[in-house]
């Protein structure tokens, strides 16, 4: 088991790896080569946006974040399908 004292050192660095990571994502959502690149970003993105309400969720010692994630871990499914099936679609004609 981890202490509170060594969670708080490693939390605010994993927390600033995290938020630089998402700033590479988005740049790669927006200026992507192909279609599949934006939707690999996108998913990279929701996940650690995922991955970052569980690490804040764990900083403040509060459970309420961790609701927001199970939604948004949804989306990222159901995005992956529409996305896959317009892939498919296109690849036909």
């Amino acid at each position: 088991m981890v202490s509170l004292a060594e969670l708080n050192y490693v939390l605010p660095a994993a927390i600033s790896i995290f938020t630089l990571a998402m700033v590479i994502y988005t740049y790669r959502v927006m200026k992507g080569p192909t279609v599949p690149d934006m939707v690999l970003a996108l998913d990279a993105l929701t996940v650690d946006l995922i991955v970052l309400f569980m690490l804040i969720t764990l900083y403040y010692g509060t459970p309420y974040l961790a609701i927001g994630a199970i939604p948004l871990s949804a989306w990222v499914f159901i995005l992956d399908i529409f996305v896959a099936k317009y892939l498919l679609e296109a690849k036909k004609k």
